[in-house]
């Protein structure tokens, strides 16, 4: 893995989530840019454009919820690889906009909230093909 290269988007409107998945991941070689305001987050990714290999997104946030910020990155990027972090249940209302990422993304990822350091990592890098 090319520890150099800028990697990671967390976007998280919780600081007790953002801080230790940041802290976690870059003591594992990775470089981290975490936001608690989705708005703020798209606007560094557009900055930034293709910069980021991944991006964890929260699915409840307020302001603009994973599903929105999702879309509208896909509209900067449409090769950053995504996966959605929740601590609740997939809902009916979540279930459309699934099958929306779906269609652009074969199999949405989701990862469950709480989850340990060494399990993200574990995904992260599966998710980029490091592991």
């Amino acid at each position: 893995m090319n520890i150099n290269r800028r990697i990671l988007l967390v976007v998280d409107d919780e600081p007790d989530i953002t801080l230790p998945f940041s802290v976690g991941l870059e003591d594992n070689g990775f470089v981290v840019d975490a936001f608690n305001d989705p708005l703020l987050a798209l606007e560094a990714f557009k900055e930034r454009k293709k910069s980021y290999a991944l991006a964890l997104l929260d699915i409840k946030m307020p302001k603009m919820n994973g599903y929105e910020l999702y879309n509208e990155i896909r509209k900067v990027d449409d090769k950053v690889k995504v996966c959605f972090v929740t601590a609740f249940d997939i809902q009916k209302e979540d279930e459309e906009d699934m099958k929306d990422v779906a269609e652009i993304n074969e199999k949405p990822v989701i990862i469950r909230k709480p989850i340990s350091i060494d399990e993200l990592v574990k995904r992260v890098k599966t998710e980029l093909g490091d592991s």
